[in-house]
C-alpha cells in the first residue's frame, strides 16, 4: 500500500517549473535506424503474465517514430542469457508487449527493445524510484489466490464522453490536449477500446462496473451516446452497472430543459438514460453483493451521500453483514485520499459522510472493497479506522494511463490488475496525454506497481461461479 505521494504544493511547484520546459508534440516523423526508446512501464503484473509498454521517438526532434517491439526474458536466479519471448515486427511508436505463460511467484529479468535499442523509463519518479521494476529490470510474478476462479469484474471510471480538451483544471489551464483533426473524439476512442478489450478471450470480464463521470457534462446527447455503446456491449444490471459522477450531475440551462426536472431548477439528463439522482443500486451476482452509491452533489465537485441513501445502505448491509460485498461510487472516501489528491480534501467524500460510511463498514465484515474514481489515478489508501476493506481508486479511461482494473475473484481471495486499453488509437491517445500537466501526469496517475497489481486473501468459498 502506498503511504505517501506528491502533495498538492509539491506538485503545483513542479508544474510551475515544468511550464518552462518544451512539451512533447507527437506527430509524424521520418523513420530512424536507432530510435530513442523511452517511457518504459511494467503496467500489469499477474501470476502468469506481465505487460510492458514504451514509446519510440526520433532522437533529434522527439516525435514518435515507428519501430519493432521485442521483449527478452530469463529467470532472475539464472545465469542464462535472456531469450526473446515476444516479438512483433509491425512498426509502431506505441509499444505494447504482453508476456504470458509465466510461473507464479517467480522472479524474472527482462529487457524491452525496439530496433535493438533498450527501452528505459521516462524521467518520472513513478518509474525511476529505487527498486522499481523499470530501473532494476526485474519483476516477480504474483502468487494467485487459493481456489478456483469464480468470476471477473472490470472496474473503471472517468470516460468524460463529449469532452473535447483533456487535462484542463480551471480557466483553460494548464494547457490541455486535443484530438488531432479527422480522428474520432478521444472519449469515444477510449470507451470503445475498453469495451473491445473486455470481450477478448484473454480478459473475458463477466461484469463491468462504471464508477461515474461517464459523460463530460451530462447533456442528452452525451448520456444517450454512452448508453447506446453500453447496451451494445451488454445488458444493464446484468453485464454492466453504472453510478454517476460529478460530471453526470443535474445541470441548469437550455441544453437540459427537456430532461426531467429536479431541485433548484436543475434538469437531470443522466436520470433519463440511467438512474434517478440519489438512488442506491443493489444487486446479487451469484452471492456477491454489489452496491452502487450516488455520491454527487449539485454544482460542486466534492462528494456527499444523502440520508435516504444512508438509510437504505444501512438496511441492506445489516440484513446480511457477513455476505461478501463490493461497494462502488465516484468519490474516494478516506482521509489519506483527501490529503494526497491534487485538489485537496474538499474533492473527495465529505468527512462526516466518510466517517458514517466507515462506521457502517466496521459493523459489516462482509464488505471487502470500495471502488472509486474521480482522482484519475491508481492508488490504494488506508481506511480512517481499522477495517479489513480495500479502498481502491482506479485511473481514468479517457486519458493516460487509459485503462481499467480487472478483479479476479477466487474461492480464497482476489487478484486486482490494472490494464491499459490496447487498440492502436487508444495507445496513441494514451501516449499523447502523458504531456498533460506539463508532462507530470504520470507522476500522479500511474501509481506504483503494487497499487496497480496485488492479491488479497479472503474467504469467498460461498460464492457461485459463472456457469
Amino acid at each position: 500500500m502506498t503511504c505517501c505521494g506528491p502533495n498538492r504544493r509539491r506538485f503545483l511547484n513542479a508544474l510551475a517549473i515544468a511550464a518552462t520546459a518544451p512539451l512533447l508534440a507527437p506527430g509524424t516523423a521520418r523513420a530512424q535506424t536507432d530510435p530513442e526508446a523511452t517511457d518504459l512501464e511494467l503496467v500489469t503484473l499477474t501470476d502468469t503474465a506481465a505487460i510492458l509498454t514504451w514509446t519510440t521517438l526520433d532522437p533529434h526532434d522527439h516525435t514518435p517514430v515507428p519501430a519493432n517491439t521485442e521483449v527478452r526474458l530469463a529467470p532472475a536466479n539464472s545465469l542464462t542469457t535472456p531469450k526473446t519471448v515476444f516479438e512483433d515486427q509491425t512498426p509502431t511508436p506505441y509499444h505494447y508487449a504482453e508476456i504470458t505463460n509465466l510461473d507464479p511467484n517467480r522472479p524474472y529479468r527482462f529487457e524491452a527493445l525496439s530496433n535493438g535499442v533498450t527501452a528505459t523509463p521516462a524521467k518520472n519518479l513513478a518509474t525511476r524510484l529505487p527498486g522499481s521494476p523499470e530501473t532494476t529490470g526485474t519483476f516477480t510474478t504474483l502468487t494467485p489466490p487459493p481456489g478456483r476462479l469464480l468470476r471477473t469484474l472490470a472496474l473503471c471510471n472517468d470516460i468524460h464522453f463529449g469532452e473535447e480538451i483533456s487535462g484542463l483544471i480551471a480557466a483553460g489551464l494548464p494547457p490541455g490536449v486535443r484530438q488531432d483533426p479527422g480522428l474520432p473524439p478521444y472519449p469515444e476512442v477510449m470507451l470503445t477500446a475498453l469495451l473491445d478489450d473486455l470481450r477478448r478471450p484473454d480478459r473475458t470480464a463477466d461484469h463491468l462496473l462504471l464508477a461515474g463521470d461517464l459523460t463530460a457534462e451530462a447533456t442528452p446527447d452525451q448520456t444517450r451516446a454512452v448508453r447506446r455503446l453500453l447496451d451494445a456491449w451488454g445488458t444493464e444490471n446484468k453485464d454492466w452497472f453504472a453510478t454517476r459522477g460529478n460530471h453526470d450531475r443535474p445541470h441548469v440551462g437550455p441544453d437540459y430543459a427537456a430532461c426531467p426536472a429536479t431541485a433548484e431548477d436543475h434538469h437531470d439528463c443522466w436520470a433519463e438514460s440511467f438512474t434517478p439522482r440519489g438512488e442506491l443500486t443493489d444487486h446479487d451476482l451469484g452471492g456477491l453483493h454489489l452496491i452502487g452509491l450516488d455520491t454527487t452533489a449539485l454544482d460542486t465537485s466534492g462528494g456527499t451521500i444523502d440520508d435516504d441513501q444512508f438509510d437504505r445502505l444501512h438496511t441492506t448491509l445489516k440484513a446480511d453483514p457477513d455476505r461478501p460485498t463490493l461497494v462502488f461510487g465516484h468519490h474516494p472516501v478516506t482521509f489519506e485520499s483527501g490529503v494526497t489528491n491534487l485538489a485537496g480534501p474538499d474533492f473527495v467524500l465529505n468527512r462526516p459522510d466518510a466517517a458514517r460510511l466507515h462506521a457502517l463498514y466496521r459493523d459489516t465484515p462482509g464488505v471487502f472493497l470500495h471502488h472509486s474514481g474521480h482522482t484519475h489515478r491508481n492508488r490504494r489508501t488506508r481506511p480512517d479506522i481499522p477495517l479489513n476493506v480495500e479502498f481502491l481508486e482506479v485511473a481514468a479511461v479517457k486519458e493516460y494511463p487509459g485503462g481499467y482494473t480487472l478483479l479476479r475473484i477466487h474461492e480464497g481471495g482476489y487478484q486486482a490488475n490494472f490494464y491499459k486499453t490496447r487498440t492502436p488509437a487508444a495507445r496513441r491517445w494514451s501516449t499523447r496525454t502523458r504531456s498533460e500537466y506539463f508532462g507530470l501526469l504520470p507522476e500522479y496517475t500511474l501509481g506504483t506497481v503494487t497499487d496497480r497489481n496485488h492479491v488479497v486473501t479472503r474467504d469467498f468459498s460461498g460464492l457461485a461461479g459463472i456457469p
